[in-house]
């Protein structure tokens, strides 16, 4: 993201690069992001959804940092798999099953087509700064205008280790509650933030190559 060909939006983004699992903000700040996985609360007993929250509220209370949890939604796309399936089925020698593979190929396709399908991922964002000024998260915070990096190297490595501390401390909350969570990676995170600057765009080899990280 970062470079003298920058366009005139790449200047109001506050995301200035990402390093392996860390993007990296103009301010000097260091975010991780961690795919957290979901259960269905409604569905749970009450003893169960008491437990669940009274965890909850003891992980929120342990924190003596800021995280920011986000639901990012996109329509869902499987038109891959759909067309791994037609292939299957045009290698299928027995006509039943091949009549019905393409069936239930055209039977999703067209409900996919008629209905708003999004699918739902959610995430934690983990935050360290040079002032520990941490209230804004990642998403609320991608666009302003132009800020200089405030900090050196060696400052920069000591924000690094601070941030996989806390980011382990997470993890293991995440895991006290009976769920799962996996933190982003470079390619992860560049995917993600061209998503969010480029909705619609879902073209991977457009997505690398625009990013110039």
């Amino acid at each position: 993201m970062a470079g003298k060909n920058a366009t005139p939006s790449q200047k109001f983004i506050m995301a200035d690069s990402v390093k392996d699992n860390v993007v990296v903000m103009k301010d000097g700040s260091l975010k991780a992001i961690l795919l957290a996985s979901s259960l269905n609360f409604e569905l749970k007993s009450v003893d169960e959804q008491s437990a669940l929250l009274f965890q909850y509220q003891n992980f929120l209370n342990s924190l003596d940092f800021s995280i920011q949890i986000v639901t990012h939604s996109r329509k869902l796309e499987i038109e891959d798999y759909l067309n791994t399936i037609s292939e299957q089925s045009r290698l299928e020698t027995n006509e039943l099953l091949k009549i019905q593979s393409q069936e239930y190929v055209e039977f999703v396709r067209e409900f996919v087509s008629l209905s708003n399908i999004m699918s739902k991922s959610f995430y934690i964002v983990i935050s360290v700064s040079p002032m520990e000024n941490i209230k804004q998260g990642l998403f609320s915070k991608l666009f302003s205008p132009k800020n200089q990096p405030l900090i050196d190297e060696k400052e920069s490595k000591r924000l690094e280790n601070q941030l996989d501390q806390r980011v382990d401390y997470i993890l293991s909350g995440i895991r006290s509650m009976s769920l799962r969570a996996v933190r982003l990676g470079r390619d992860e995170l560049v995917e993600l933030l061209y998503s969010l600057y480029n909705p619609g765009e879902e073209k991977r080899e457009e997505l690398l190559q625009a990013a110039s990280l």
